[in-house]
């Protein structure tokens, strides 16, 4: 891990303003480009998201997935819900809590999902085709870092599974 040099507050400030600037314009244009590109699938982002989330971290109950997805309760069951409904996902008996039920991604939704991201991972190929290697393996590393510190801040989770 490298110590961070010390700058002056206002170059802070400065460099602080740039990266807000920077993830604002990041982060809009690619809701944008998942909404264009994952609603061909007949799913929505969120829903897409959803399956990602029960795939990464295996079958778990309505209350854990909402939380991973940063939803309230109500919208995650109406997530749930709408891919149960086009058979995306299944809902079991929890093994360990009779009251509860376990969600699961169908075969279905694995097809689904691997064919989102097969997607998804040829448009970043042709966007990182003309980059050097090293800046492409360090823009991951850098946004892994940047996911985590602002996960830790906020107190939740990141997505890796890193709290």
């Amino acid at each position: 891990m490298t110590v961070p040099t010390t700058s002056s507050p206002a170059q802070l400030r400065a460099d602080a303003a740039e990266l807000q600037e920077a993830v604002s314009d990041l982060v809009r244009i690619y809701q944008f480009r998942d909404r264009d590109r994952i609603c061909c699938h007949d799913v929505s982002v969120t829903q897409a998201y959803a399956l990602e989330a029960l795939i990464r971290r295996g079958p778990c109950t309505l209350n854990e997935l909402a939380a991973d997805l940063y939803l309230d309760k109500s919208t995650a069951s109406r997530v749930v819900t709408s891919l149960e409904r086009k058979k995306y996902l299944v809902r079991e008996a929890h093994p360990e809590d009779a009251r509860a039920t376990r969600l699961e991604v169908s075969a279905a939704g694995r097809k689904l999902h691997q064919l989102i991201k097969s997607d998804l991972i040829q448009e970043q190929e042709a966007l990182l085709a003309d980059l050097d290697p090293e800046v492409r393996q360090g823009a991951a590393v850098l946004l892994r870092r940047l996911t985590a510190v602002v996960a830790a801040r906020s107190g939740v989770c990141a997505p890796s599974g890193c709290c």
